[in-house]
């Protein structure tokens, strides 16, 4: 099983929105019993983040200054298997069984596998593109990753390799 991370980079009422198409899109994997708990992750609460967490039963944390967001969310985290994802990230079909066979199979130093972003821009796409090749230093969202790698603290040492999954991310 894994745990999803939502970082909440600016609660704004669109984000709020997002936030809530990202957790509904969960439950799908919820149900298929892969996807065990969410944590949502921002720099600063407020009644929205809080009144949806709980709601949504997903844990909320609001991160300390200086503390890297990924990091503050595997701290709380209760799954092995972390999913990256901002608000607005949509898995699109057959995601489940693309992170099911992903985390039942993935050897210990190939620790982080990569869905496909497309709406990412330009320059964060290249930059993941080119992590293919010399390995990730850091997770990205649309990343799924050890839960133990991300709490030995980032960058990583040594990068990563990084596996390209089958699934992508749409955006709400």
């Amino acid at each position: 099983m894994i745990s999803g991370l939502i970082h909440v980079a600016r609660p704004a009422d669109t984000a709020i929105e997002s936030l809530a198409d990202t957790l509904s899109a969960l439950v799908a994997g919820v149900a298929a019993g892969l996807v065990g708990d969410a944590v949502i992750v921002t720099a600063a609460a407020n009644e929205a983040l809080e009144t949806i967490a709980e709601g949504s039963g997903a844990t909320l944390v609001v991160r300390p200054p200086g503390t890297h967001p990924w990091i503050a969310g595997a701290k709380v985290a209760r799954r092995e298997w972390l999913l990256c994802l901002e608000p607005g990230d949509i898995p699109s079909e057959g995601w489940i069984r693309s992170l099911d066979r992903f985390v039942g199979t993935a050897r210990p130093d190939m620790a982080l596998g990569r869905m496909r972003r497309p709406h990412a821009g330009l320059p964060a796409r290249l930059a993941a593109r080119g992590e293919g090749v010399v390995g990730a230093s850091r997770p990205r969202a649309g990343d799924v990753v050890r839960r133990d790698r991300l709490l030995a603290g980032l960058p990583f040492a040594p990068r990563l390799k990084v596996r390209l999954l089958p699934a992508r991310l749409e955006r709400a």
